[in-house]
């Protein structure tokens, strides 16, 4: 196993890593929408919070490599699905075609309040 680490990515909050690297797979810890250079939560709406989610899931994946084409599994967890359709819009444009599977989730409480976390495994091809 490898430890996957970047400075465009928020710092860990607990004894985890950004990601892993464990033969050709790598697993991205949860992220939520915060700001690596500021370390603000970025709650304004929830676009802007997928957004940034997003946005550090690719600054990892780009650490170790890869782009968002190589991710196989998404597991979205959001505090109110009444916000999945923005969601869907944020996260659909960080893909063309070949989408990853996926569930999404309803959760009662996410860390640092966030409204969205996000994990993914992705392949090395």
């Amino acid at each position: 196993m490898k430890a996957i680490y970047t400075k465009n990515c928020p710092e860990p909050i607990g004894p985890y890593s950004q990601a892993v690297q464990a033969g050709n797979f790598v697993f991205v810890s949860g992220q939520v929408g915060k700001d690596p250079v500021s370390g603000a939560m970025k709650t304004e709406n929830i676009k802007a919070e997928a957004t940034q989610v997003m946005t550090n899931i690719k600054n990892i994946l780009e650490t170790a490599g890869l782009k968002m084409s190589n991710i196989v599994k998404t597991t979205i967890f959001l505090s109110n699905m009444d916000d999945f359709a923005q969601v869907n819009e944020v996260y659909g444009s960080y893909f063309t075609g070949n989408f990853p599977a996926r569930e999404t989730v309803q959760v009662s409480r996410l860390p640092l309040n966030a409204n969205i976390e996000v994990s993914v495994t992705a392949t090395i091809e």
